[in-house]
């Protein structure tokens, strides 16, 4: 199981990035519109890089809902792939059958 502390961490990066992503993206758009003047661009720019870094989407880690472990994230059932082998061996998983050939 996951720290407990990197689990909460995640979801604080997670709910900022939600909150602020209408203003960053509307600043981004205005960075990037060609019509406005260089030195402008350049303040807008400076906005950007004001707000604060965790509410970048980019700085969130996918992590397992059940056990929060961060590596092999199956992003279809939103778990790690050990609890995704425990599941569909259990039948808890609609639509997933062990391969055979």
């Amino acid at each position: 199981m996951a720290k407990k502390a990197l689990v909460v961490k995640d979801e604080r990066k997670r709910a900022l990035a939600c909150r602020s992503r209408e203003k960053r993206s509307a600043v981004r758009n205005m960075r990037n519109d060609k019509t406005i003047s260089l030195k402008e661009r350049v303040a807008i720019q400076a906005k950007l890089n004001s707000l604060p870094r965790n509410s970048s989407p980019a700085r969130s880690k996918n992590r397992c809902s059940i056990t929060g472990r961060p590596r092999g994230y199956y992003r279809k059932f939103g778990i790690s792939r050990i609890q995704l082998r425990v599941l569909a061996n259990w039948g808890k998983l609609p639509g997933v059958v062990k391969s055979s050939w």
